[in-house]
Protein backbone atom coordinates (compact mmCIF):
# COMPACT_ATOMS: atom_id res chain seq x y z
CA UNK A 1 0.00 0.00 0.00
CA UNK A 2 2.92 2.34 0.66
CA UNK A 3 4.44 1.51 -2.71
CA UNK A 4 1.19 2.09 -4.57
CA UNK A 5 0.25 5.18 -2.50
CA UNK A 6 -3.10 3.78 -1.35
CA UNK A 7 -4.55 4.69 2.05
CA UNK A 8 -7.41 2.21 1.89
CA UNK A 9 -8.06 -1.05 0.02
CA UNK A 10 -11.57 -2.48 -0.17
CA UNK A 11 -12.34 -6.07 -1.21
CA UNK A 12 -15.97 -7.13 -1.54
CA UNK A 13 -17.23 -10.50 -2.77
CA UNK A 14 -20.27 -12.70 -2.52
CA UNK A 15 -20.43 -16.42 -1.83
CA UNK A 16 -19.67 -18.51 -4.95
CA UNK A 17 -18.75 -15.41 -6.94
CA UNK A 18 -15.53 -14.60 -5.15
CA UNK A 19 -13.05 -11.93 -6.10
CA UNK A 20 -9.92 -13.91 -7.13
CA UNK A 21 -7.85 -12.17 -4.46
CA UNK A 22 -10.18 -12.62 -1.49
CA UNK A 23 -9.45 -16.30 -0.87
CA UNK A 24 -5.85 -15.39 -0.03
CA UNK A 25 -7.23 -13.35 2.90
CA UNK A 26 -9.55 -16.04 4.27
CA UNK A 27 -8.58 -19.06 6.37
CA UNK A 28 -8.64 -22.23 4.29
CA UNK A 29 -11.51 -23.92 6.20
CA UNK A 30 -13.88 -21.16 5.07
CA UNK A 31 -13.67 -22.49 1.47
CA UNK A 32 -15.82 -19.59 0.17
CA UNK A 33 -16.83 -16.08 1.16
CA UNK A 34 -19.82 -16.06 3.53
CA UNK A 35 -22.89 -14.39 2.02
CA UNK A 36 -21.23 -11.06 1.31
CA UNK A 37 -17.74 -10.63 2.78
CA UNK A 38 -16.25 -7.12 2.80
CA UNK A 39 -12.66 -6.58 3.94
CA UNK A 40 -11.13 -3.14 4.44
CA UNK A 41 -7.43 -2.41 4.91
CA UNK A 42 -6.58 1.09 6.13
CA UNK A 43 -3.11 2.57 6.50
CA UNK A 44 -3.01 4.56 9.74
CA UNK A 45 -0.80 7.59 10.40
CA UNK A 46 1.76 5.46 12.25
CA UNK A 47 2.13 3.23 9.18
CA UNK A 48 0.38 0.20 10.63
CA UNK A 49 -2.49 -1.44 8.78
CA UNK A 50 -5.94 -1.65 10.30
CA UNK A 51 -7.67 -4.88 9.21
CA UNK A 52 -11.45 -4.60 9.24
CA UNK A 53 -14.23 -7.05 8.45
CA UNK A 54 -17.73 -5.86 7.57
CA UNK A 55 -19.50 -9.20 7.91
CA UNK A 56 -21.56 -11.01 10.47
CA UNK A 57 -19.50 -12.61 13.25
CA UNK A 58 -18.99 -16.33 13.67
CA UNK A 59 -17.88 -17.01 10.11
CA UNK A 60 -14.23 -17.74 10.95
CA UNK A 61 -12.76 -14.25 10.62
CA UNK A 62 -13.26 -12.89 14.14
CA UNK A 63 -9.73 -13.71 15.34
CA UNK A 64 -8.13 -12.26 12.20
CA UNK A 65 -10.02 -9.04 11.51
CA UNK A 66 -11.69 -6.43 13.65
CA UNK A 67 -15.46 -6.66 13.25
CA UNK A 68 -17.00 -3.22 12.69
CA UNK A 69 -20.52 -4.04 11.51
CA UNK A 70 -21.94 -3.99 15.02
CA UNK A 71 -25.63 -3.29 14.49
CA UNK A 72 -26.98 -4.96 11.36
CA UNK A 73 -30.46 -3.96 10.28
CA UNK A 74 -33.11 -6.63 10.70
CA UNK A 75 -30.96 -8.93 12.84
CA UNK A 76 -30.94 -10.18 16.40
CA UNK A 77 -27.62 -8.82 17.63
CA UNK A 78 -27.85 -10.66 20.94
CA UNK A 79 -27.67 -13.93 19.01
CA UNK A 80 -24.41 -12.80 17.44
CA UNK A 81 -23.01 -11.85 20.84
CA UNK A 82 -23.69 -15.40 22.02
CA UNK A 83 -21.59 -16.72 19.13
CA UNK A 84 -18.60 -14.57 20.07
CA UNK A 85 -18.98 -13.74 23.78
CA UNK A 86 -16.63 -11.16 25.21
CA UNK A 87 -15.35 -9.93 21.85
CA UNK A 88 -15.03 -6.20 22.53
CA UNK A 89 -14.76 -5.39 18.82
CA UNK A 90 -18.30 -6.69 18.37
CA UNK A 91 -19.91 -4.69 21.17
CA UNK A 92 -22.45 -2.16 19.96
CA UNK A 93 -23.61 0.95 21.72
CA UNK A 94 -27.29 1.32 22.40
CA UNK A 95 -27.18 4.64 20.54
CA UNK A 96 -25.78 3.03 17.37
CA UNK A 97 -28.43 3.16 14.63
CA UNK A 98 -29.08 -0.08 12.74
CA UNK A 99 -27.24 -0.10 9.44
CA UNK A 100 -26.90 -2.21 6.32
CA UNK A 101 -23.57 -3.69 5.34
CA UNK A 102 -23.10 -0.99 2.72
CA UNK A 103 -24.08 1.77 5.12
CA UNK A 104 -21.44 0.39 7.48
CA UNK A 105 -18.85 0.63 4.72
CA UNK A 106 -19.82 4.24 4.07
CA UNK A 107 -19.40 5.00 7.77
CA UNK A 108 -16.01 3.25 7.96
CA UNK A 109 -14.73 5.32 5.04
CA UNK A 110 -16.13 8.55 6.44
CA UNK A 111 -14.57 7.95 9.89
CA UNK A 112 -11.10 7.31 8.42
CA UNK A 113 -11.20 9.86 5.58
CA UNK A 114 -8.68 8.15 3.22
CA UNK A 115 -7.06 10.29 0.54
CA UNK A 116 -6.89 7.35 -1.90
CA UNK A 117 -9.12 4.29 -2.07
CA UNK A 118 -8.18 1.21 -4.08
CA UNK A 119 -10.82 -1.16 -5.43
CA UNK A 120 -10.37 -4.21 -7.64
CA UNK A 121 -10.99 -3.27 -11.26
CA UNK A 122 -8.53 -3.74 -14.10
CA UNK A 123 -8.56 -3.89 -17.89
CA UNK A 124 -5.36 -5.90 -18.19
CA UNK A 125 -5.26 -8.20 -15.13
CA UNK A 126 -8.14 -10.64 -14.61
CA UNK A 127 -7.47 -11.40 -10.96
CA UNK A 128 -7.37 -7.65 -10.21
CA UNK A 129 -10.82 -7.19 -11.77
CA UNK A 130 -12.84 -9.03 -9.15
CA UNK A 131 -15.29 -6.33 -8.06
CA UNK A 132 -18.52 -7.26 -9.83
CA UNK A 133 -20.86 -4.71 -11.38
CA UNK A 134 -23.45 -5.12 -8.62
CA UNK A 135 -20.88 -4.72 -5.86
CA UNK A 136 -19.47 -1.64 -7.57
CA UNK A 137 -22.90 -0.02 -7.95
CA UNK A 138 -23.72 -0.66 -4.27
CA UNK A 139 -20.34 0.70 -3.26
CA UNK A 140 -20.84 3.94 -5.21
CA UNK A 141 -24.37 4.46 -3.85
CA UNK A 142 -23.28 4.19 -0.23
CA UNK A 143 -20.17 6.34 -0.01
CA UNK A 144 -20.13 10.09 0.38
CA UNK A 145 -19.72 11.97 -2.94
CA UNK A 146 -16.42 13.50 -1.81
CA UNK A 147 -14.78 10.06 -1.88
CA UNK A 148 -15.77 9.12 -5.42
CA UNK A 149 -12.90 11.15 -6.87
CA UNK A 150 -10.45 9.38 -4.58
CA UNK A 151 -11.11 5.92 -6.05
CA UNK A 152 -8.45 4.29 -8.20
CA UNK A 153 -7.63 0.82 -9.49
CA UNK A 154 -5.84 -1.40 -7.00
CA UNK A 155 -4.42 -3.57 -9.79
CA UNK A 156 -0.76 -2.98 -8.91
CA UNK A 157 -1.50 -3.59 -5.24
CA UNK A 158 -3.26 -6.85 -6.16
CA UNK A 159 -0.24 -7.83 -8.25
CA UNK A 160 2.14 -7.07 -5.40
CA UNK A 161 0.07 -8.96 -2.84
CA UNK A 162 -0.42 -12.08 -4.97
CA UNK A 163 3.13 -12.33 -6.30
CA UNK A 164 4.93 -11.99 -2.96
CA UNK A 165 6.12 -15.33 -1.57
CA UNK A 166 6.90 -15.80 2.10
CA UNK A 167 10.03 -17.62 3.23
CA UNK A 168 7.93 -20.64 4.15
CA UNK A 169 6.30 -20.68 0.70
CA UNK A 170 9.66 -20.42 -1.06
CA UNK A 171 11.00 -23.27 1.04
CA UNK A 172 7.94 -25.39 0.27
CA UNK A 173 8.03 -24.62 -3.45
CA UNK A 174 11.19 -26.66 -3.98
CA UNK A 175 9.50 -29.73 -2.52
CA UNK A 176 6.36 -29.13 -4.60
CA UNK A 177 8.46 -28.97 -7.76
CA UNK A 178 10.27 -32.15 -6.75
CA UNK A 179 6.87 -33.87 -6.65
CA UNK A 180 6.12 -32.53 -10.15
CA UNK A 181 9.50 -33.70 -11.48
CA UNK A 182 8.98 -37.09 -9.84
CA UNK A 183 5.57 -37.64 -11.46
CA UNK A 184 6.96 -36.72 -14.89
CA UNK A 185 9.98 -38.99 -14.40
CA UNK A 186 7.72 -41.92 -13.56
CA UNK A 187 5.33 -41.12 -16.41
CA UNK A 188 8.24 -41.16 -18.88
CA UNK A 189 9.70 -44.40 -17.50
CA UNK A 190 9.23 -48.07 -18.38
CA UNK A 191 6.94 -48.37 -15.35
CA UNK A 192 4.30 -46.52 -17.37
CA UNK A 193 5.35 -46.64 -21.03
CA UNK A 194 5.55 -49.92 -22.93
CA UNK A 195 6.76 -48.94 -26.42
CA UNK A 196 4.57 -50.41 -29.11
CA UNK A 197 1.63 -50.64 -26.68
CA UNK A 198 1.20 -47.42 -24.63
CA UNK A 199 -0.26 -44.32 -26.28
CA UNK A 200 0.51 -40.71 -25.47
CA UNK A 201 -3.12 -40.35 -24.32
CA UNK A 202 -2.56 -43.28 -21.91
CA UNK A 203 0.31 -41.32 -20.36
CA UNK A 204 -1.86 -38.22 -19.98
CA UNK A 205 -4.50 -40.21 -18.12
CA UNK A 206 -1.87 -41.89 -15.95
CA UNK A 207 -0.62 -38.43 -14.92
CA UNK A 208 -4.15 -37.29 -14.08
CA UNK A 209 -4.81 -40.40 -12.02
CA UNK A 210 -1.46 -40.14 -10.21
CA UNK A 211 -2.16 -36.53 -9.23
CA UNK A 212 -5.62 -37.54 -8.01
CA UNK A 213 -4.24 -40.50 -6.03
CA UNK A 214 -1.80 -38.20 -4.25
CA UNK A 215 -4.63 -35.88 -3.21
CA UNK A 216 -3.32 -33.05 -5.42
CA UNK A 217 -5.09 -31.02 -8.09
CA UNK A 218 -4.47 -30.34 -11.77
CA UNK A 219 -5.00 -26.75 -12.86
CA UNK A 220 -5.00 -27.30 -16.64
CA UNK A 221 -5.42 -30.24 -19.06
CA UNK A 222 -2.16 -32.15 -19.46
CA UNK A 223 -0.48 -32.79 -22.79
CA UNK A 224 1.91 -35.46 -24.00
CA UNK A 225 3.15 -34.94 -27.56
CA UNK A 226 5.21 -37.15 -29.86
CA UNK A 227 7.92 -36.06 -32.31
CA UNK A 228 8.83 -38.87 -34.74
CA UNK A 229 11.45 -39.14 -37.43
CA UNK A 230 9.84 -39.06 -40.86
CA UNK A 231 6.44 -37.84 -39.56
CA UNK A 232 5.38 -34.23 -39.88
CA UNK A 233 2.80 -34.50 -37.10
CA UNK A 234 1.78 -37.22 -34.64
CA UNK A 235 -1.61 -36.72 -33.03
CA UNK A 236 -3.27 -37.87 -29.81
CA UNK A 237 -3.94 -41.48 -28.88
CA UNK A 238 -0.96 -42.65 -30.93
CA UNK A 239 1.20 -45.59 -29.87
CA UNK A 240 4.64 -44.57 -28.58
CA UNK A 241 7.50 -46.17 -30.55
CA UNK A 242 11.27 -46.50 -30.09
CA UNK A 243 13.03 -43.46 -31.51
CA UNK A 244 10.27 -41.02 -30.48
CA UNK A 245 10.84 -37.77 -28.65
CA UNK A 246 8.17 -37.25 -25.98
CA UNK A 247 7.16 -33.85 -24.66
CA UNK A 248 4.80 -33.11 -21.77
CA UNK A 249 3.11 -30.05 -20.30
CA UNK A 250 2.19 -30.75 -16.68
CA UNK A 251 1.14 -28.72 -13.64
CA UNK A 252 -0.36 -29.32 -10.22
CA UNK A 253 -1.63 -27.43 -7.20
CA UNK A 254 -0.38 -28.22 -3.70
CA UNK A 255 -0.42 -26.11 -0.53
CA UNK A 256 -2.14 -23.40 -2.55
CA UNK A 257 0.79 -23.08 -4.98
CA UNK A 258 0.87 -24.03 -8.65
CA UNK A 259 3.58 -25.67 -10.75
CA UNK A 260 3.99 -25.58 -14.53
CA UNK A 261 6.53 -27.89 -16.15
CA UNK A 262 7.47 -29.03 -19.64
CA UNK A 263 10.00 -31.82 -20.04
CA UNK A 264 11.21 -34.04 -22.86
CA UNK A 265 12.27 -37.67 -23.09
CA UNK A 266 13.70 -39.94 -25.78
CA UNK A 267 12.56 -43.55 -26.28
CA UNK A 268 15.65 -45.64 -26.96
CA UNK A 269 15.80 -47.95 -29.96
CA UNK A 270 16.87 -51.54 -29.36
CA UNK A 271 20.48 -50.82 -30.42
CA UNK A 272 20.84 -47.55 -28.47
CA UNK A 273 22.10 -46.80 -24.97
CA UNK A 274 21.61 -43.02 -25.19
CA UNK A 275 19.77 -40.48 -27.29
CA UNK A 276 21.35 -39.42 -30.62
CA UNK A 277 23.90 -36.62 -30.29
CA UNK A 278 21.73 -34.15 -32.24
CA UNK A 279 18.81 -34.59 -29.85
CA UNK A 280 21.08 -34.19 -26.83
CA UNK A 281 22.58 -31.05 -28.40
CA UNK A 282 19.09 -29.58 -28.92
CA UNK A 283 18.28 -30.07 -25.25
CA UNK A 284 21.61 -28.51 -24.22
CA UNK A 285 20.77 -25.50 -26.42
CA UNK A 286 17.46 -25.14 -24.59
CA UNK A 287 19.25 -25.22 -21.24
CA UNK A 288 21.61 -22.51 -22.51
CA UNK A 289 18.61 -20.32 -23.33
CA UNK A 290 17.30 -20.86 -19.80
CA UNK A 291 20.60 -19.74 -18.28
CA UNK A 292 20.80 -16.66 -20.50
CA UNK A 293 17.24 -15.67 -19.56
CA UNK A 294 17.93 -16.23 -15.85
CA UNK A 295 20.90 -13.85 -16.02
CA UNK A 296 18.64 -11.03 -17.25
CA UNK A 297 16.39 -11.18 -14.18
CA UNK A 298 17.39 -7.99 -12.39
CA UNK A 299 15.31 -6.34 -9.68
CA UNK A 300 13.39 -3.34 -11.02
CA UNK A 301 13.49 -4.38 -14.67
CA UNK A 302 10.14 -4.72 -16.39
CA UNK A 303 9.09 -7.90 -18.13
CA UNK A 304 9.54 -6.12 -21.46
CA UNK A 305 13.11 -5.12 -20.56
CA UNK A 306 14.04 -8.65 -19.48
CA UNK A 307 12.66 -10.07 -22.72
CA UNK A 308 14.45 -7.57 -24.96
CA UNK A 309 17.83 -8.11 -23.30
CA UNK A 310 17.50 -11.91 -23.31
CA UNK A 311 16.42 -12.07 -26.97
CA UNK A 312 19.31 -9.82 -28.06
CA UNK A 313 21.80 -12.04 -26.23
CA UNK A 314 20.53 -15.42 -27.46
CA UNK A 315 20.12 -14.30 -31.06
CA UNK A 316 23.70 -13.03 -31.07
CA UNK A 317 24.71 -16.61 -30.23
CA UNK A 318 22.76 -18.10 -33.11
CA UNK A 319 19.87 -19.52 -31.05
CA UNK A 320 16.35 -19.35 -32.51
CA UNK A 321 14.24 -18.72 -29.38
CA UNK A 322 10.68 -18.06 -28.33
CA UNK A 323 10.22 -16.83 -24.72
CA UNK A 324 6.84 -16.71 -23.00
CA UNK A 325 7.65 -16.85 -19.30
CA UNK A 326 4.91 -16.06 -16.79
CA UNK A 327 4.61 -15.54 -13.03
CA UNK A 328 3.34 -18.42 -10.93
CA UNK A 329 2.04 -18.80 -7.39
CA UNK A 330 -1.56 -18.86 -6.16
CA UNK A 331 -2.52 -18.99 -9.84
CA UNK A 332 -0.82 -20.99 -12.58
CA UNK A 333 -0.66 -17.92 -14.80
CA UNK A 334 -0.02 -15.65 -11.88
CA UNK A 335 0.61 -12.09 -10.79
CA UNK A 336 3.74 -10.26 -11.83
CA UNK A 337 5.65 -9.29 -14.97
CA UNK A 338 5.08 -11.29 -18.14
CA UNK A 339 8.30 -11.92 -20.07
CA UNK A 340 7.04 -12.30 -23.63
CA UNK A 341 4.04 -14.18 -24.93
CA UNK A 342 3.88 -17.10 -27.35
CA UNK A 343 2.62 -14.86 -30.14
CA UNK A 344 4.35 -11.66 -28.98
CA UNK A 345 8.15 -11.60 -28.99
CA UNK A 346 8.29 -7.87 -28.31
CA UNK A 347 6.91 -5.39 -25.83
CA UNK A 348 3.57 -6.26 -24.26
CA UNK A 349 1.77 -2.89 -24.26
CA UNK A 350 0.04 -3.02 -20.89
CA UNK A 351 0.68 -3.62 -17.20
CA UNK A 352 1.70 -7.24 -17.75
CA UNK A 353 4.78 -6.24 -19.73
CA UNK A 354 5.49 -2.96 -17.96
CA UNK A 355 5.28 -4.32 -14.41
CA UNK A 356 8.68 -4.58 -12.74
CA UNK A 357 10.51 -7.53 -11.19
CA UNK A 358 10.51 -7.80 -7.38
CA UNK A 359 12.36 -10.08 -5.00
CA UNK A 360 10.68 -13.11 -3.40
CA UNK A 361 8.60 -13.90 -6.47
CA UNK A 362 8.24 -17.05 -8.57
CA UNK A 363 8.00 -17.67 -12.30
CA UNK A 364 7.43 -20.47 -14.73
CA UNK A 365 10.34 -20.13 -17.14
CA UNK A 366 8.54 -21.19 -20.32
CA UNK A 367 10.31 -21.06 -23.67
CA UNK A 368 11.29 -23.06 -26.73
CA UNK A 369 13.98 -23.28 -29.37
CA UNK A 370 13.70 -24.23 -33.02
CA UNK A 371 16.64 -26.30 -34.19
CA UNK A 372 17.62 -29.04 -36.65
CA UNK A 373 18.26 -32.69 -35.82
CA UNK A 374 21.07 -34.04 -38.04
CA UNK A 375 20.10 -37.68 -37.44
CA UNK A 376 16.58 -36.90 -38.72
CA UNK A 377 17.79 -35.65 -42.13
CA UNK A 378 18.25 -32.18 -40.64
CA UNK A 379 14.56 -31.92 -39.85
CA UNK A 380 13.67 -28.78 -37.91
CA UNK A 381 11.79 -29.28 -34.63
CA UNK A 382 10.54 -26.96 -31.90
CA UNK A 383 11.68 -28.16 -28.48
CA UNK A 384 9.76 -26.70 -25.52
CA UNK A 385 11.14 -26.41 -21.98
CA UNK A 386 9.49 -25.09 -18.84
CA UNK A 387 10.57 -25.10 -15.23
CA UNK A 388 9.75 -23.03 -12.17
CA UNK A 389 12.15 -20.53 -10.63
CA UNK A 390 12.26 -18.23 -7.63
CA UNK A 391 13.80 -14.75 -7.74
CA UNK A 392 15.15 -13.86 -4.32
CA UNK A 393 18.27 -12.10 -3.03
CA UNK A 394 18.52 -10.55 -6.51
CA UNK A 395 19.14 -13.81 -8.35
CA UNK A 396 17.33 -16.75 -9.92
CA UNK A 397 17.19 -20.19 -8.32
CA UNK A 398 15.78 -23.20 -10.16
CA UNK A 399 13.19 -24.86 -7.94
CA UNK A 400 13.43 -28.59 -7.33
CA UNK A 401 16.61 -28.93 -9.35
CA UNK A 402 15.29 -27.21 -12.49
Amino acid sequence: MNREKLDMWIISAREYNEDPVIMSFLPSPMITARRRTILVFFKKEDGTIERLCLSRPGTGLDNIYKGVWTNPKGSNWNQFKKIMPGDISLEKKETDPPETQWECLGRVIRERDPKTIGINYSEGIAFADGLTHTEYENFKKNIDPVYKDRIKSAERLVMGWLEKRTKDEMAAYTGIMQIAHGIIAEAFSSRVIHPGVTTNTDVVWWMRQRVNDLGLQAWFPYEVSIFREGCEKVGDNEVILPGDILHCDFGLMYLGLATDTQENAYVLKIDEVEAPAGIQAAHTLGNKLQNILAAEYVEGRSGNEILAKALAKVKSEGINPCIYTHPIGYHGHGAGPAVGMYGVQGSIPDIRGDYELHNDTCYSMELNITTKIPEWSNREIMLGLETDIVFTDNRVYFLGGG
